[in-house]
């Protein structure tokens, strides 16, 4: 049966609707207790990779929840915790080889700043201080990774507990000034960024934070191919800390278990999360390099930031399993080679009423809708048209993730998808097929007059 509030005890995430209860999940399904079944095109939020129903990564957990479910990061350290910090370090790119474990994506981003800050600190170099990040941008809900975040209806409410952080405009090809083609603009060639790092003064910029490949903000937005490389050059120059936020794109989703290798580049901190346990238990990490961790090992002795769950057995279990799952089956390969077939599935989409731009890498894509194709002006937001089409959708039988403001920080609507890496040609075919159905469904609803 659905549930709701205020039926239910359950203080649920959104107030006013229903919710299907889900009681089994296998591969790229989830099924009701209805009766119906939905293909997860977006792996819940991100972070299915490996696909629902994996029996081996429940039976990793309970294995290590019989021996000990529960140490303190403080005073022990654990099996599951050197061995997941082992594998991860070793898919790290560049010279980050030290893992620390959190639970949540906003957790580690939070934790990442914090950690650029007092490794200023410990340089003997205070005034380096300020966070600088992309607009749009999301970097989690707790109070600093908010404040870094570029989402103004999640900002809104707080904003006076919000720290001040300088933007920059984001190589958002779709909306930016070149739009993608001819001359690259400055927010595609990192001017804009070289810019702000003058402006706010070098001396006074801790860290810089961004998505390698753009998340829910700016629907799965790619930047050109040398921005990466500019970005690196920028903080070397600066002494500038680069924290790659790879939550959502990290873990293989892009084809690559960093967003960032096809670049070449390495960044001062790698955050990770979502996909590291396939979504089996919370779990997320960053991964930072000795020359940052020496400066605090022979200063202060640690990192000013506790989390009672950290370094958690259980959830490192999970996350250990998910990896050699990931590996025994060349997920992250596979992801690779079905990319091109999951793109041009979606293609002929851009030729439908209202599409204004498919775009995106590896298993992520977004599709962006507009009110009129030619100038790319969004719908009204009182029109809730990402919304909409997400419940239309999951009429059809399908979960894709909304997102609306990226337009203006008010306006915009686009959806994203992110399937399991299992996915089949044939469930590809499905999901472009619901996804013409969610359409016309959102169009009669929302654009026909009453």
């Amino acid at each position: 049966m659905p549930f709701s509030y205020p039926d239910s005890p359950v203080f649920y995430r959104k107030l006013r609707r229903t919710y299907p209860l889900i009681v089994r999940g296998e591969g790229c399904w989830l099924h009701d207790s209805e009766g119906r079944s939905y293909l997860d095109a977006c792996g819940g939020a991100f972070v299915a990779n490996i696909g629902h129903g994996v029996t081996g990564i429940g039976d990793a957990m309970a294995r290590q929840a019989a021996r000990v479910g529960y140490v303190s990061g403080m005073t022990f350290t654990n099996e599951p915790v050197e061995a997941l910090a082992a594998a991860m370090a070793g898919r790290a790119p560049g010279d980050l080889d030290h893992v620390y474990f959190l639970s949540s994506g906003s957790e580690a981003v939070e934790a990442a700043l914090k950690l650029t800050r007092q490794y200023w600190v410990e340089c003997d170099r205070p005034s380096k201080h300020k966070v600088l990040a992309f607009t749009p941008s999301y970097h989690g809900n707790t109070l600093l990774a908010l404040s870094a975040s570029a989402r103004e209806h999640y900002r809104a409410t707080y904003q006076d507990w919000l720290v001040t952080v300088p933007r920059v405009p984001a190589p958002y090809a779709y909306r930016c000034a070149c739009r993608g083609i001819g001359d690259p603009c400055a927010a595609c060639t990192g001017d804009a960024l070289e810019a702000a790092i003058r402006s706010e003064g070098a001396d006074s910029i801790a860290a810089f934070i961004a998505e390698p490949i753009g998340g829910s903000s700016t629907g799965a937005s790619v930047p050109r191919p040398d921005f990466w490389r500019r970005v690196r050059a920028l903080c070397d120059r600066h002494d500038i800390l680069f924290v790659a936020d790879e939550v959502l794109s990290g873990a293989g989703r892009t084809g690559t278990w960093s967003a960032l290798e096809p670049y070449g580049v390495t960044p001062d901190l790698l955050v990770m999360g979502k996909g590291i346990t396939g979504g089996y238990a919370p779990l997320s990490a960053f991964v930072a390099p000795r020359r940052i961790v020496d400066v605090l090992a022979k200063g202060s002795g640690a990192l000013l930031h506790a989390q009672t769950f950290s370094h958690h057995p259980v959830s490192c279990a999970a996350g250990l399993a998910t990896l050699e799952y990931i590996s025994a089956h060349d997920l992250i390969a596979r992801c690779a080679r079905l990319a091109p077939t999951f793109h041009a599935a979606l293609e002929p989409l851009r030729g439908l009423p209202h599409v204004g731009d498919v775009r995106g890498r590896g298993l992520l894509a977004g599709i962006e809708f507009v009110e009129d194709k030619e100038s790319r002006a969004p719908f009204p937001r009182a029109l809730r048209f990402a919304e909409s089409f997400t419940e239309a959708a999951l009429a059809a039988g399908l979960i894709v993730w909304p997102n609306s403001g990226q337009a203006d920080g008010t306006n915009g609507d686009l959806v994203m998808l992110a399937p399991p890496f299992v996915i089949t040609d044939a469930e590809i075919a499905m999901i472009v097929d619901r996804l013409r159905i969610a359409l016309d469904a959102t169009l009669a609803a929302v654009l026909t007059p009453r």
